[in-house]
């Protein structure tokens, strides 16, 4: 099993997913607009190429408008 935090959530994967994978079991795909793992931030083009790694500390952004 592997064991990541995304967004200081722990979050469980049963096998191999890449990040890609992981935004889209949140349901959260169509807001997220930028990821960083490990404080590193990943093109959202990388996102189905990362493969998430046990212990994994996963932030995903997504962009406010306002004023």
């Amino acid at each position: 099993m592997i064991t990541t935090i995304i967004n200081g959530i722990e979050k469980y994967f049963n096998k191999e997913t890449t990040l890609l994978e992981a935004i889209v079991s949140l349901q959260i795909e169509d807001k997220v607009m930028a990821c960083a793992v490990n404080m590193n931030i990943v093109k959202k083009d990388a996102w189905d190429k990362y493969i998430v790694q046990d212990g994994d500390k996963i932030e995903l952004l997504q962009f406010v408008g306002g004023g």
